[in-house]
């Protein structure tokens, strides 16, 4: 190509350019030209913001899911669902996967320093709630040096938080709470009404005990996208206008007095405390973090190593009935994922058996662990050859002594490095006991990056950590195998 016609080229490109990145900073543009309003909720928040259609699991059903059909049916569009863990909706918003977020999104001042947020279109309060034997408390500082329950990065989380002596509990769905609450492991649950309404007050065993503040849940954009804004504002004010709104929360059974100041053209911003500080005040917290991860990991290895070696003994020695359980477990713990195992063991087993969230997560980690060490076993006993057994048993020892003072100690030595490797891979599945409300290295990873809004540093950090712990095992490990195995005639 000549320079002239290159020259020509690019000046075409750059016009054409023009108008292009226009229209992509403009979102309302943007959701017109693709046909459909991308927004991003949560379904695990359940009944009634937005959940499965228990008769048709494709289509969903909730209060927000018909605010966005309708919102989107007043500027033209289609509305589309995007999943999204819901504690990361606004950085995942902040990086374009979806247009907005309504999913019960609190306007907070933290909140809203990173997004814009529309006119409120619920108000909601927070509801205390303690068991009906407990002595009720009327204001947050009567439960200093209690467990609190409630969900991460909400504007209840903010408010224990800044509430010195609470120890706060954790949780990512809206139910566990509540079953905590009733099997005494937490002293009291604080969560937005509708969410107390539902999951915590159906339990007879509950009971509401006081309003702690209030506020609005309102649908985020980006900053850079006013006209995407405003569309959504003149369609909740239509909305609002015309009693569709209304109508869609009472349909719901959300319609009550706290909604009459929704006719405000803006939220007003809930006044709660505002995490700061720097990365430096928190490294006291990742210590502490990373200490829970070795010790949790450490006992549920030690577990692991005692009921792998037991089960593979079973296994091979075993009678019948022994060997066909020992089977049976391995194959059961082994073909299922961890993360289900620890919320069978910590929330589906609670009736029968009450677990603290720190015994529920060495013996889940310890419980599937033992499956894959006792493959290790197994694998290190048949590398025992048979004639020394053979042998142990001529010279008139009896098969447990043979078995403990010569088979074992040469399969230990072949399943070793395995074992150690093994460590490894536990130390870092210990970021699933989160779920069960353990504050471990990972969870209080997450945690800082909301507090910091940001997850490069935090993340980082995290990394060092836990590199840190397994660089040593890892060494250990290749070490290991270089001395144990056997060096060739």
């Amino acid at each position: 190509m000549k320079p002239t016609q290159a020259g020509a080229a690019l000046f075409m490109a750059l016009a054409l350019a023009a108008p292009l990145r226009a229209a992509a900073a403009d979102g309302l543009a943007r959701v017109h030209a693709r046909g459909t309003l991308r927004w991003g909720g949560d379904i695990q928040g359940g009944e009634p913001y937005a959940f499965r259609d228990p008769r048709d699991p494709s289509q969903l059903l909730g209060f927000e899911v018909e605010i966005a059909n309708a919102l989107a049916a007043r500027l033209g569009v289609r509305a589309e669902f995007v999943q999204n863990d819901w504690q990361n909706l606004v950085p995942s918003l902040e990086r374009g996967d979806f247009d907005i977020v309504l999913n019960g999104l609190e306007v907070t001042p933290a909140r809203r320093a990173r997004v814009v947020f529309t006119r409120p279109y619920y108000a909601f309060t927070e509801l205390l709630v303690m068991r009906h034997d407990a002595v009720p408390a009327h204001s947050l500082a009567d439960l200093r040096g209690q467990r609190v329950g409630t969900l991460d990065a909400s504007l209840a989380f903010d408010l224990l938080r800044s509430t010195p002596g609470i120890d706060v509990a954790l949780y990512e769905g809206v139910e566990e709470p509540y079953i905590d609450l009733e099997q005494g492991r937490i002293a009291a649950v604080l969560l937005d009404n509708i969410i107390a309404n539902r999951y915590g007050l159906a339990r007879p065993s509950l009971r509401a005990v006081a309003t702690i503040a209030a506020g609005t849940y309102a649908i985020a954009a980006r900053p850079d996208e006013p006209e995407l804004l405003r569309g959504l504002d003149d369609a909740l004010a239509g909305m609002r206008r015309d009693g569709e709104l209304q109508a869609i929360l009472t349909r719901w059974n959300l319609w009550d007095d706290h909604q009459a100041g929704l006719a405000a053209p803006a939220a007003a911003a809930v006044t709660a405390p505002v995490s700061e500080g720097t990365m430096l005040g928190q490294l006291p917290l990742f210590l502490r973090a990373t200490g829970f991860t070795v010790v949790i990991s450490t006992l549920a290895m030690g577990l692991a190593i005692c009921g792998g070696l037991v089960l593979s003994l079973a296994r091979r020695y075993g009678r019948t009935f022994g060997r066909n359980c020992a089977a049976i477990y391995i194959e059961l713990f082994r073909g299922t994922p961890v993360l289900l195992q620890l919320y069978v063991l910590y929330y589906g087993l609670a009736p029968v058996l009450t677990l603290s969230a720190f015994s529920a997560a060495v013996i889940g980690l310890g419980m599937n662990y033992a499956a894959y060490e006792a493959e290790l076993y197994r694998a290190g006993l048949e590398a025992v050859p048979v004639g020394q057994t053979e042998a142990g048993l001529a010279l008139g020892m009896w098969h447990g002594l043979v078995l403990r003072r010569i088979v074992l100690p040469q399969a230990l030595r072949v399943a070793l490095p395995g074992i150690a490797n093994d460590f490894i891979a536990l130390l870092k599945d210990s970021s699933l006991v989160s779920v069960i409300t353990v504050v471990e290295l990972t969870k209080q990873m997450t945690i800082t990056a909301v507090d910091m809004r940001g997850w490069l540093v935090p993340g980082l950090l995290c990394a060092a950590l836990y590199l840190a712990l397994s660089f040593p095992l890892s060494r250990l490990a290749r070490r290991l195998e270089r001395q144990l195995t056997p060096v060739p005639a």
